[in-house]
């Protein structure tokens, strides 16, 4: 598997066209897998109405729960009960209810510390995967989902921060965020992040505009470094598109 040199574009009308062309992508690859399947998502507010969706009586059918295990690609450093806790909202709006206890892969956060529970959280995904070592030919992950945040972090990497350039661990600590909520986080890297078929970032509303157009103009941001060794797709909605762009490439 080799990265493209640009991420493909797909431009779509509004966050539900973007939520339902999600899923579509979700369920593709879903349907090209027939063996075991790992999803990894995402955090913040972009995938919730994706999540919504695919717990949803027109699409949790479709699944087949009984393949599919989630992970989660970054996390806040507090408890589970907390509401600002990503897998908890995931399991809330749609894992809870479908699928199977042990198939839902939560990062840790009763360890003492965020480096702890990252090195907790490594350990889990080398057992999945069947080894120490990432092989560019044998994908960790099916579908990772992704965000960009407003100063162009992905995940829990944020810009200048030392975890962006790790490259032998697959998960770290972050001791404080660059936006809030400023809290310590868990992060997969780079590397972990990028093993996968498929990296489909989602990005919308008229908020997203400025980095939108920082990404688009190619600045070395984490969400521009941030690519799959196989295809990565950014989705996004007219309010997120910088004016005078129009269509995808």
């Amino acid at each position: 598997m080799v990265a493209a040199d640009q991420p493909k574009l797909i431009v779509v009308a509004d966050p539900e066209a973007l939520a339902q062309a999600a899923a579509e992508r979700v369920m593709a690859l879903i349907s090209a897998n027939p063996g075991r399947i790992a999803i990894c998502l995402t955090g913040g507010s972009s995938p919730k109405k994706l999540y919504q969706l695919l717990g949803s009586d027109a699409w949790r059918g479709q699944i087949p729960w009984d393949r599919v295990h989630w992970f989660i690609g970054d996390e806040r450093f507090v408890s589970e009960s907390d509401s600002l806790n990503n897998m908890t909202v995931a399991r809330a709006t749609f894992l809870d209810r479908n699928a199977p206890a042990g198939h839902i892969h939560p990062i840790p956060t009763t360890a003492e510390n965020p480096d702890e529970s990252a090195e907790a959280y490594a350990r889990e995904l080398k057992a999945f995967y069947g080894s120490d070592q990432l092989d560019p030919a044998r994908p960790l992950f099916d579908l990772v989902l992704m965000g960009a945040g407003p100063d162009g972090h992905t995940a829990s990497l944020f810009p200048g921060y030392p975890a962006i350039e790790e490259t032998a661990r697959w998960v770290v600590g972050v001791p404080k965020a660059n936006v809030a909520p400023f809290v310590p986080r868990v992060s997969l890297t780079l590397p972990a992040l990028a093993s996968c078929r498929e990296m489909l970032f989602e990005i919308a509303g008229h908020d997203k505009q400025p980095i939108l157009t920082r990404l688009l103009n190619g600045e070395t941001l984490p969400a521009v470094r941030a690519r799959s060794n196989g295809e990565t797709v950014w989705m996004v909605d007219q309010a997120a598109l910088p004016e005078g762009i129009r269509g995808g490439r």
